[in-house]
């Protein structure tokens, strides 16, 4: 048997259904399959699921899926893949760095103590040329979804 998602609820939402969080598969994806919203895919545990969400949808780790039966729930999980950590003895370097990325429009997940984007030999050069430290990793990565997402998981001041 297969599960057709089609409704997202964000990390934090109130549950639609109450289900045993034991009974809610768990589905790991890279930062790029996240953002694919009609696709296939192989659950945790190898339960098949395809989604079928509104075009341009980009999930998030934590997000739930449901089919419209609101009878399977799926966790989205952040898979850990290669990617390239990047830290500064200064913040200021940090900034530079993430100014230097964002004008070649890398995916790039922003915190105060590191950026972090897929391996990439020539960034990986010129962010050492900047006297930043990059390191090869493999962690989850979560790049930054873009200023006009409204339903990202980050908060938003606008004070």
């Amino acid at each position: 048997m297969s599960i057709v998602l089609t409704q997202r609820q964000h990390p934090g939402a109130s549950a639609a259904i109450s289900a045993d969080d034991s009974a809610i598969l768990q589905l790991s994806l890279t930062a790029q399959d996240r953002q694919r919203s009609r696709h296939r895919f192989t659950c945790d545990s190898g339960e098949v699921v395809f989604l079928r969400l509104p075009r341009g949808t980009v999930l998030q780790d934590g997000d739930r899926l449901l089919d419209e039966t609101q009878q399977h729930q799926v966790e989205i999980r952040a898979k850990p893949e290669p990617v390239l950590t990047v830290t500064a003895t200064k913040p200021l370097h940090l900034l530079r760095a993430a100014y230097h990325l964002g004008n070649r429009h890398v995916p790039l997940e922003v915190t105060a103590e590191y950026l972090r984007l897929s391996p990439d030999p020539v960034l990986a050069d010129l962010l050492q040329h900047l006297g930043l430290t990059v390191r090869l990793q493999t962690l989850p990565f979560q790049p930054e979804t873009g200023a006009y997402d409204h339903h990202s998981s980050h908060s938003h001041d606008h004070s």
